[in-house]
């Protein structure tokens, strides 16, 4: 007999919803996992890269005390402290999730899982997590011996992702790091290149320059967050430039080599020119974490780019196997792990369960923050729809203007026909809270009417998407009309 009714591989914001989720239907439920609970959300991504944001976004706040009426004196930071500061957080996140585990009755198994067979594997030690020591996350697969076989009914995989190498000379060289190696940074940078303009490489960016770094960012596409509305993209610009963040967009780093104390990193493009730098931080993407499992061992095949296909309850093609979160190349977002994760293990203990990709919401925690959700304008084009396309400025919501934080607008993409929203693009204050309401309208078939008719608090920021819903109407109350030509 099997030893596990479920046997998940990586304890990450997908694999540990799975594992909680099929102990509550009554399976007995494995967890292997070679670092700490949490995955790259909770070690190396969202939350720690957030904790660390939320310090640079009081030093702002403080930095501009003057426009409040607040005068502060000596203003300095610790860098240290803030890396305290974010170890912590971390720290009770990830034993929270442990904690969650064990109190739902799950086995977990510390180690580094190979398949031997479709629902077999065996677990190696892995050896220390180097989460606060900055060392190298993604050391050669453990050569220990193995320290047990395990076996189970089902298995879903749940082993994430890792950044991309950026396949250039000079890339290997000391200096140059990827976002988990930031994390391995004990001081601010003099100079920072980030090589990508994606919301990783424009989060670290946003950190870096807050603390006085000077930041250049290099953006092969004409703007940075490149799969966002083209206008939220473009505003990003506007604003990084005015805060004194150099951005160069349609333009590629060909190398990057050792000068004096630093490096050089070479960009060509319209304008070619060397950037000196002490640090460069790559972020171009992330690729699929499943070397070393074994995966042909099993007969689980791969797409070109190395992720895992699934069907829409997430099985492989493998009787069995699942595969769930970044592996699958889906959408590469922790909320979009854990409901695949729920799906998953609901599949398996014999519920219904779905998963509708149309409406997955994104932020991006810069400064103006980032959030969307449903089709941009131009793919709302593309797809065939008339569209109505609504805006509306925070500059001309009263609660931002108390606020002290008025940049930027919320956009809706609408059917011309019957007004149904069809994507919600927001740049400006809260925006990662308010998207909340996009996804629902979206998921919900609500129109630009419905959201109009919706009492909405006043004064909030939340005020602005039924401000924007009227504008798309033609009855916008707190914006002028539009000139009648």
């Amino acid at each position: 007999m099997p030893e596990f009714d479920l046997l998940v591989i990586g304890g990450g914001p997908g694999g540990y919803v799975a594992a909680i989720r099929a102990a509550q239907r009554g399976l007995n439920v494995g967890l292997v996992e070679k670092e700490r609970p949490g995955g790259v959300c909770l070690n190396w991504g969202c939350i720690p890269t957030k904790a660390m944001l939320r310090s640079a976004e009081v030093f702002h706040t403080i930095a501009h005390a003057a426009d409040f009426g607040i005068y502060a004196d000596n203003l300095r930071f610790d860098y240290a402290a803030v890396r305290q500061r974010k170890d912590g957080i971390v720290k009770e996140l990830t034993d929270g999730v442990a904690g969650l585990l064990k109190a739902n009755g799950v086995t977990v198994i510390e180690g580094h899982a190979r398949f031997t067979g479709p629902t077999t594997v065996e677990v190696v030690e892995a050896g220390p997590s180097p989460i606060f020591e900055g060392g190298p996350r993604y050391a050669a697969a453990p050569t220990a011996n193995a320290v047990r076989t395990v076996s189970a009914k089902d298995v879903i995989i749940a082993t994430g992702s890792v950044p991309a190498v950026l396949p250039i000379p000079g890339a290997d060289l000391p200096g140059v790091i990827t976002s988990d190696g930031a994390f391995g940074l004990t001081e601010v940078p003099k100079r920072l290149v980030v090589i990508g303009g994606s919301a990783v490489g424009a989060e670290w960016a946003n950190l870096f320059h807050e603390f006085g770094a000077d930041v250049t960012v290099v953006e092969m596409q004409d703007r940075l967050v490149p799969l966002e509305d083209k206008e939220i993209g473009t505003a990003l610009v506007r604003s990084f430039t005015k805060r004194g963040i150099k951005v160069l967009t349609g333009a590629t780093v060909t190398a990057i080599a050792e000068a004096g104390n630093g490096l050089s990193v070479t960009v060509g493009g319209a304008k070619p020119q060397e950037l000196p730098a002490d640090v460069v931080l790559v972020g171009v993407g992330r690729r699929p974490n499943t070397a070393e499992l074994g995966l042909d061992v099993a007969g689980i095949d791969t797409d070109a780019r190395g992720f895992i296909p699934v069907d829409e309850h997430l099985r492989t093609g493998v009787e069995h196997v699942y595969a769930i979160g970044d592996v699958t190349g889906k959408a590469l977002l922790a909320h979009v792990a854990s409901h695949q994760g729920l799906v998953a293990s609901d599949t398996i203990a014999g519920h219904a369960a779905h998963i509708d990709y149309n409406v997955i919401p994104a932020a991006t925690f810069t400064h103006p923050e980032i959030a969307s959700v449903g089709l941009t304008e131009d793919a709302a084009k593309a797809a065939g729809h008339d569209v109505i396309v609504a805006k509306f400025p925070f500059a001309a919501l009263g609660r931002a203007k108390s606020f002290g934080d008025q940049e930027g607008f919320l956009k809706i993409v609408a059917g011309a026909k019957h007004k149904d929203v069809l994507g919600v693009h927001i740049i400006g204050p809260s925006a990662s809270d308010l998207i909340t309401e996009g996804a629902l309208a979206i998921s919900l078939e609500a129109t630009l009417d419905e959201l109009a008719e919706t009492i909405h608090a006043h004064p909030t920021l939340g005020e602005i998407g039924m401000e924007a819903a009227l504008v798309g109407l033609g009855l916008p109350v707190h914006v002028a009309p539009p000139r009648k030509r």
